[in-house]
């Protein structure tokens, strides 16, 4: 080796030495985890393409489950003076009718409840939570690539704030630079679904027909969405099947809106609903889908939405980032030594299955409550969706389990399978009585066959050893390797 290598090996190990941990990307699930390895002790470098606070119709809703993880990490004051809005279920909303279901929050504290604000304040305290820990340097720059020797991930390369091509040396770099990720490519096998699109509105100075709930209205062609994000502003969300929306440069979707949608909204938000068009604020944004496939590299961890994506509809991705963070925190406290790659690798792997009960429960119940929800002209569907609707409505365990579920609070994925199917054998028998018929029986299978089309694909997606069974996977018990 000559003198310039020595030297440039030399400096790689130092600037390494100087930093245990690369997070790339200061998202939700980026600055939570910064802020929980810091504390730990961890010297973390996090990498951020843009510091300011971004303006998103997405991320603005936390449920109960995803609040308990912020208790856990210690970060619960980051919704402290941003007026945020306590939410405490959902209300269902089909021809008129109305089903209230309450979160099962009666084990836990009264703060532990569902939590509506704005994103950008909230990820700001985020931000400054992390910063606030000595060990933790929060940089400006675009991460353009990884940087990977003999098969094993050293870093990131990246372009600093002033334009600098620099080079970032850890032995684990952890990529969360959320759903429009450059590194994905690198650490999974990625399909992105794009069902929908989510447009945004807010609707300024009135009330919600059920205060400090979630409404959702089982709309044709699909839901829309109300909560609230502060103390005068209500949050709407409009899903759009497909991945191309009507114009709203050209007007064509404040049209939409106007005629398709308005005459569907509750008539105490109706005309809110027509001044927040008429002001023009108008927001769109792709709702994806992405099941996780990690391609497991030694040096690198991919989370957040980075990895797995799942539709926006129940509002669980904030859950599922916060629970991948208390889940790595916990493995990564046993490893006191990262630079033995392999070992470290070999270790970390787990966190893939340990991350799984949870994820894949929340992740399914969005992708197929979407589908239930949406309007259909197969009779079959059309029942499902009225099933759904009259299954919460019959109260006790049928929306209470379901509710658990929804909010983070039950990561069974044994209670999302029966919820399912009772709701979907509900649906058949109110086909079937009092008097069944020929056609009414065809449907009743029918009904059955789209559950099973809708809830079995999205289960081998996620895989079912990890699912049900993760404690047959090698990985749940490899224990920390000794330094």
């Amino acid at each position: 080796m000559d003198i310039s290598q020595n030297k440039k090996s030399q400096m790689e190990m130092a600037t390494a030495g100087s930093t245990d941990i690369i997070i790339v990307g200061a998202g939700v699930a980026g600055s939570a985890l910064a802020y929980a390895l810091g504390k730990d002790g961890r010297k973390v470098h996090v990498i951020e393409r843009d510091l300011s606070e971004p303006d998103r119709i997405v991320g603005e809703f936390l449920q109960p489950g995803g609040y308990l993880k912020l208790l856990d990490l210690g970060l619960q004051d980051c919704v402290d003076g941003i007026d945020a809005q306590q939410v405490f279920g959902l209300v269902l909303t089909k021809d008129g009718k109305n089903s209230k279901n309450p979160f099962s929050l009666d084990k836990f504290h009264p703060d532990v409840v569902g939590r509506g604000f704005h994103h950008g304040p909230f990820l700001q305290k985020l931000r400054e939570k992390a910063s606030s820990e000595s060990n933790v340097r929060l940089e400006q720059g675009t991460v353009s690539s990884l940087f990977e020797e003999q098969g094993t991930i050293k870093g990131v390369k990246y372009k600093s704030k002033s334009g600098q091509e620099l080079t970032a040396y850890a032995p684990l770099t952890i990529v969360c630079d959320g759903c429009h990720s450059n590194m994905r490519r690198s650490l999974c096998n990625p399909k992105v679904d794009f069902p929908s699109c989510f447009v945004g509105l807010v609707l300024e100075n009135c009330e919600l027909p059920f205060a400090e709930y979630v409404q959702m209205i089982l709309a044709d062609p699909s839901p829309i969405l109300f909560y609230p994000i502060s103390s005068t502003e209500i949050r709407c969300l409009v899903d759009v099947p497909g991945q191309k929306v009507p114009s709203i440069a050209t007007g064509e979707m404040a049209n939409y809106l106007k005629t398709i949608v308005a005459p569907q909204v509750h008539p105490e938000l109706y005309h809110a609903f027509l001044a927040s068009i008429r002001k023009g604020n108008i927001k769109s944004v792709p709702n994806r889908s992405m099941s996780c496939a990690p391609c497991p590299t030694a040096g690198a961890l991919l989370i957040g939405d980075a990895f797995n994506m799942r539709n926006a509809l129940t509002g669980g991705g904030m859950t599922v980032a916060l629970s991948e963070v208390v889940v790595l925190r916990n493995l990564l406290r046993s490893l006191h030594n990262l630079n033995n790659a392999s070992a470290t690798h070999k270790y970390l792997e787990s966190f893939y299955t340990l991350r799984k009960p949870l994820a894949s429960t929340i992740n399914i119940l969005s992708n197929a409550l979407y589908k239930v929800c949406c309007a259909s002209s197969d009779p079959a569907r059309k029942e499902m969706r009225r099933a759904l609707f009259d299954y919460m409505s019959l109260g006790g365990i049928c929306s209470s389990g379901v509710m658990s579920i929804l909010a983070g609070l039950n990561p069974c994925p044994w209670s999302l399978v029966f919820h399912f199917f009772a709701l979907a054998i509900y649906g058949v028998m109110c086909l079937l009585l009092p008097f069944p018929s020929l056609k009414r029986l065809w449907i009743g299978s029918r009904l059955m066959l789209v559950a099973s089309g809708i809830l079995f694909p999205m289960i081998k997606d996620e895989g079912v050893k990890q699912m049900f069974f993760p404690v047959t996977v090698p990985a749940y018990h490899r224990p920390a390797p000794v330094n």
